[in-house]
């Protein structure tokens, strides 16, 4: 029996609830912040995507973290111009700066294994391709997952 009676929404949560342990197997037992940490990465990825691209990532997400990954989205204002790894990293702390200090590098490469492992490899090459090669070298290659 569904616990909610969607079927859609306990696929969903079950899902996200899977890559949050993934992400506090590294960021440590708190799922809240590994919920700031999945959407903060996500945000600062959008932005720097065309909006095309964007909802080809949008796509391959769960439900329930395509919503976090939206929520503030103003696609006439993307891509960004920034291109510098201190630049993305900067993003990743201004979005976590009201949760307990997160090194923002981790917090990336974190989130970027958990979709490396979750996305499909050849969209997943498409969105790291488009980042500039800095960031690029925090994601894993999707050829490479396991």
């Amino acid at each position: 029996m569904s616990a909610s009676g969607v079927a859609a929404f306990d696929k969903t949560l079950q899902l996200t609830n899977v890559w949050l342990d993934e992400i506090m197997e590294h960021q440590g037992p708190d799922r809240q912040r590994a919920w700031h940490i999945l959407s903060a990465v996500l945000h600062t990825v959008r932005d720097r995507l065309p909006a095309d691209l964007a909802a080809h990532l949008s796509a391959q997400l769960p439900l329930l973290v395509r919503g976090a990954y939206y929520d503030q989205y103003e696609p006439s204002k993307q891509p960004t111009r920034s291109r510098t790894l201190d630049e993305f990293l900067g993003q990743v702390k201004d979005e976590l700066a009201f949760t307990r200090p997160v090194d923002a590098k981790e917090a990336v490469q974190t989130v970027f294994h958990v979709l490396s492992h979750h996305l499909d490899p050849g969209e997943t090459r498409k969105i790291r391709d488009s980042l500039p090669q800095d960031v690029r070298a925090l994601w894993p290659d999707p050829a490479e997952r396991h």
